[in-house]
C-alpha cells in the first residue's frame, strides 16, 4: 500500500496580510546581489553605526561567556542589569526608576511589539509619526488597531506639532508614539515641545510609547523626554537600548522602562516570546553603561562631522535640498524638484548611481518627495556617494 503525499495550500492567518516589513533590509539584499555581479555600491541604507562595539564591552561579553553566562536568565532580565538601567535612567531623566520597572529585551522592537500587544485592542486608535520608523505602522495594523498618522512636516523642522496632535486625539485614542531623535528625519524635540505635547494630551487616559533609542546621538541641544515631566512617569513606556549608542546592533539588547504593574506583563510576554535575553550580552550591557563612555562621545562627534559634510554636499546637487538634522545619523533630503517619484528615485540611486538609500515612502505615505540616507559610513564613502549622486543628477535632471 502506497502513501500519496500532495501539496496543500498554505492558509495564513488574516493578520499576516497586515504585517509590513522594513525596506532597509530589502534594499540591503538588492545591493548585495548587485555587488555579487561585480557592481560597486555605497551602502547608505542600513541604520546602524559603522563603528565596532567598544573594546571594553566586547571583552566584558567574552569574559561573561568564559564565566558561564550562557544559560537562561530571568525573563525580564538579570537583576544586576535591571538595576544598572534603573540607575542610568534615574540619572538621565531626573525621575526615580526602580529595577522592577525595567524589562530587558533582545533589541528595540520587542518593546514596541509588547506595548501594542499589551495595551491596544482592535478598533483602538494609535497616533504615530509619519514619516516614521515603519515598524510602528506595521504593528498597529497587525494588532487590528487603527493607525492615525501624525505628519512630520519639513516646514516645522520635522518636529511633532502639538496642535496637530491635539486635533487627532479622539475618545478612541489608546496610545501615542513619540520618537526623538527621530528616524528618518533626525529632528529633535525641544523642552517646550515636550511641555506642549503633554498639554495636548492633558489628563486623558492615554499611554505614550516614547522611543528614545537615539537619545545619546544629539548634535545640538539636549535630549528631552515626556517621562521627565511631573505626573507623567506612570503614563510613559520609554524605549531605549544599546544598538545605536554603543554600536551593538548584533548583540540584540534593549530595554523598556514603565510602571511596575505593566512591567510584570512585559515579563510574561518575554517568557512566551523570547524566554530571555542572552546572559553574556546582558553582562556586556552592564559594562557599556558603567564603563568608559569616550567611545560614545567619539562616535557622536564623528557623526556630526559627517552630517555637516554630507548635508552641505547634498544641498549643492540640483533637485536636492536638505535640512540639517539635529540627532541620529540620517539625512532626509527633499527631492521634489527632481520631478521623480521617491521610490523610482531610490531605485535609480541604487541601480544607476550605485548608492543604496531608501525612499521616503518606506517610512510612510507622508515620506513621498524625500529620500533617506544613513551617514553611518566613512567620510571617503560619503564623498563617493555625493560624487555619484551629483553625476547622476547632472545626466538625468
Amino acid at each position: 500500500m502506497s502513501t500519496v503525499t500532495t501539496a496543500t495550500e498554505l492558509r495564513l492567518a488574516k493578520r499576516m496580510a497586515r504585517l509590513g516589513s522594513e525596506t532597509a533590509f530589502e534594499t540591503l539584499a538588492k545591493a548585495r546581489a548587485l555587488e555579487a555581479q561585480g557592481r560597486s555600491i555605497v551602502h547608505l541604507e542600513i541604520g546602524e553605526p559603522d563603528f565596532d562595539t567598544p573594546a571594553n564591552v566586547v571583552e566584558a561579553g567574552i569574559e561573561a561567556i568564559h564565566k558561564g553566562y550562557t544559560h537562561y536568565t530571568p525573563s525580564a532580565g538579570m537583576p544586576e542589569l535591571r538595576q544598572t538601567v534603573a540607575d542610568e535612567v534615574t540619572r538621565t531623566h531626573g525621575v526615580k526608576v526602580t529595577a522592577d520597572e525595567v524589562v530587558i529585551v533582545p533589541g528595540g522592537k520587542p518593546t514596541i511589539y509588547f506595548t501594542f500587544t499589551a495595551l491596544v485592542e482592535e478598533g483602538d486608535e494609535v497616533i504615530y509619526p509619519n514619516p516614521g520608523f515603519p515598524i510602528y505602522e506595521s504593528l498597529i495594523n497587525f494588532t487590528g488597531a487603527t493607525p492615525v498618522p501624525l505628519q512630520m512636516r519639513e516646514e516645522k523642522d520635522f518636529r511633532l506639532d502639538p496642535n496637530e496632535l491635539a486635533d487627532l486625539i479622539t475618545d478612541r485614542t489608546k496610545l501615542i508614539v513619540l520618537n526623538s531623535p527621530h528616524n528618518p528625519t533626525g529632528s529633535v524635540v525641544t523642552e517646550q515641545d515636550v511641555k506642549d505635547i503633554a498639554a495636548a494630551i492633558g489628563d486623558r487616559d492615554i499611554m505614550v510609547l516614547s522611543d528614545e533609542i537615539y537619545s545619546r546621538l544629539i548634535f545640538e541641544g539636549k535630549h528631552h523626554s515626556l517621562m521627565s515631566l511631573p505626573g507623567w512617569r506612570d503614563r510613559v513606556i520609554m524605549l531605549d537600548g544599546w544598538s545605536k549608542t554603543f554600536a551593538m546592533t548584533g548583540w540584540r539588547l534593549g530595554y523598556g522602562v514603565m510602571r511596575k504593574d505593566l512591567a510584570a506583563h512585559f515579563g510574561r510576554l518575554m517568557t512566551n516570546v523570547n524566554s530571555c535575553s542572552a546572559g553574556f550580552t546582558q553582562m556586556a550591557g552592564i559594562e557599556a553603561l558603567k564603563g568608559d563612555q569616550s567611545s560614545v562621545d567619539h562616535m557622536c562627534a564623528q557623526f556630526k562631522a559627517r552630517r555637516d559634510k554630507f548635508i552641505a554636499g547634498l544641498n549643492k546637487i540640483p533637485g536636492f535640498s536638505c535640512r540639517v538634522p539635529h540627532g541620529a545619523f540620517y539625512a532626509f533630503p527633499n527631492t521634489k524638484k527632481t520631478g521623480w517619484d521617491s521610490r523610482k528615485l531610490a531605485e535609480a540611486m541604487l541601480n544607476e548611481a550605485g548608492v543604496a538609500c531608501l525612499s521616503g515612502t518606506a517610512f510612510g505615505a507622508f515620506g513621498e518627495g524625500y529620500l533617506r540616507f544613513s551617514i553611518a559610513n566613512s567620510m571617503e564613502n560619503l564623498d563617493e556617494a555625493l560624487n555619484r549622486i551629483g553625476a547622476w543628477a547632472k545626466k538625468n535632471l
